[in-house]
């Protein structure tokens, strides 16, 4: 197969497979119903985990011979919404202007997945005699949440591949850290009464304030006891505040505040350590405020809060010496990796016991943007990469030649 015949079939799935609309809210099994047909068509088999409502899948393929010791490339096929951004055209109709392809999910990261699906054939024919895996995801951006199914069932039923590709887009850079991440949210309760007199009743919003301000102390502990030598940006565990929501009217004193918060953890921090000092605080500083009210001679045993873990992705934790890294040197001659703040799936497979590098097309600034684009270039750079991951892949014992 051509590398211009490859560039042009991975632009024409890239296509077909934009025009699904994953956002991760909706069932994906469409999508995944086309990606089986495809791979059906070379006699691949596909296997699929299902989420609990068996509305959504993740997909896993293999192309060469059924042992352990493989490489996996690792796409999710979900997107982030639309609503709000302005669009100069349709988000889920692929376009081309220039040397861009615009659309929702082409950098964030179908684009990946097209190439890996192009490359199909050149795969058959090679030969391969260390296999080649596919591994697409659903809900990857609402915190990771459907790899883990998959990894659960590579790791007890399966071969274990020996390293994973993650191809989130780091314009063909290679990453090899990222920072893990806590998703919480915390319900406060205080007691409803008439505004006019704020001894009736106990004020949900300021009792979520006094933690707002907690969070922005515990921010900035964390920055003044940054390590100088950290390499990632910002070098410090960072606290998520994303949402709060409370009240009725501006005459009720409120009942009920929601605040979503969290954190992007450094390897090496304690996350659990950190959340704890929070609930701490919470605990000592704003339940006994909450449940103690003027106008009660007891204590208002219904208020309080009650503080949630919802999410959790480890990082990734950088090793140079690690197979997938090494790979990825040893087949494109880069040198250097680096560390990024954002998440990946990449952290959860590394936990599982496979190494793990990000590294994709395109650049993550357009991820989740308006007008999302990938640049072909870096498209034609992607399908050189893997056309050399298959040459390598055909051959014998192709880790001993570089893995000490």
């Amino acid at each position: 197969m051509k590398k211009n015949d490859a560039l042009q079939t991975a632009i024409s799935i890239l296509a077909e497979i934009t025009a699904f609309d994953t956002t991760s809210r909706e069932s994906n099994l469409k999508l995944i119903e086309h990606i089986q047909s495809y791979l059906d068509n070379f006699g691949i088999e596909s296997r699929l985990t299902h989420n609990d409502t068996g509305t959504k899948a993740n997909l896993w393929a293999t192309v060469g011979p059924d042992i352990a010791g493989g490489v996996v490339l690792s796409g999710h096929i979900d997107v982030v919404p639309v609503d709000g951004q302005n669009w100069s055209r349709p988000p889920f109709t692929m376009w081309q202007s220039d040397d861009k392809l615009f659309g929702r999910g082409v950098v964030d990261m179908k684009g990946f997945v097209a190439i890996a699906l192009a490359l199909v054939p050149q795969m058959l024919q090679q030969n391969l005699k260390t296999p080649i895996h596919f591994a697409f995801s659903y809900d990857e951006e609402v915190g990771c949440v459907g790899v883990r199914g998959l990894i659960n069932d590579v790791a007890d039923n399966l071969p274990l591949p020996r390293a994973v590709i993650v191809g989130e887009p780091t314009s063909m850079k290679i990453i090899g850290g990222h920072k893990g991440s806590r998703s919480l949210e915390t319900i406060i309760r205080g007691v409803p009464a008439h505004s006019s007199d704020p001894r009736l009743g106990s004020n949900s919003i300021m009792a979520a304030a006094r933690l707002v301000s907690y969070l922005e102390a515990l921010q900035q502990e964390l920055a003044d006891n940054a390590d100088a030598n950290c390499p990632f940006d910002p070098p410090y565990t960072t606290i998520d505040l994303g949402q709060i929501k409370g009240g009725t009217a501006n005459n009720i004193i409120p009942e009920f505040t929601t605040v979503s918060w969290g954190m992007r953890i450094v390897p090496g921090d304690d996350g659990e350590a950190i959340e704890n000092r929070v609930r701490d605080f919470i605990a000592q500083e704003i339940d006994p405020l909450l449940k103690n009210v003027d106008a009660f001679d007891q204590p208002v045993e219904i208020a309080g809060t009650q503080t949630t873990l919802y999410n959790v992705v480890p990082p990734l934790v950088p090793d140079t010496h690690s197979d997938a890294e090494q790979l990825i040197r040893h087949l494109t001659g880069l040198n250097n990796s680096g560390v990024v703040s954002f998440g990946t799936e990449a952290g959860l497979f590394q936990q599982a016991g496979m190494s793990a590098v990000v590294f994709g097309p395109g650049s993550i600034e357009q991820a989740h943007q308006p007008d999302e684009y990938i640049e072909i270039d870096q498209i034609k750079t992607c399908i050189d990469f893997v056309y050399q991951l298959i040459d390598w892949a055909a051959g014998e014992n192709p880790f001993d030649l570089f893995i000490e």
